[in-house]
């Protein structure tokens, strides 16, 4: 949780499941599918009852850095905007794998099919 803590923000504080939603929606096409799954994995780690509370934080602050307008490099910026999103989620990931289940996998899968139209 403390990779996604800086000095200025704490990020957690930008997540919120409606907030989430409206994001993925505005930025799924120019993100692409790698970010938008890996986003999909955190969200439903946080609905998962056996998931402990820290997991699930690091998990909202990972998301949170996503959703807020404020990041390192801008994602308007062309080819570039989602790589530091991609790095903070990919992060987050690599430290909550143990709490990923293939359930979690099974549902972010199927949820980015269904954004992206497979």
């Amino acid at each position: 949780m403390d990779a996604f803590v800086s000095k200025d923000k704490n990020y957690e504080e930008e997540y919120s499941e409606n907030k989430f939603w409206k994001k993925v929606k505005k930025v799924a096409k120019k993100a692409g599918k790698e970010i938008i799954s890996e986003t999909f994995k955190l969200f439903y780690l946080i609905l998962e009852k056996k998931v402990p509370i820290r997991a699930k934080a690091i998990a909202i602050a990972a998301l949170g850095y996503f959703i807020s307008p404020v990041d390192a490099i801008p994602d308007i910026a062309p080819l570039i905007g989602y790589v530091d999103d991609l790095g903070v989620i990919t992060l987050a990931i690599t430290q909550l794998k143990k709490h990923i289940s293939s359930t979690i996998e099974k549902k972010a899968e199927n949820k980015t099919a269904e954004l992206f139209g497979e």
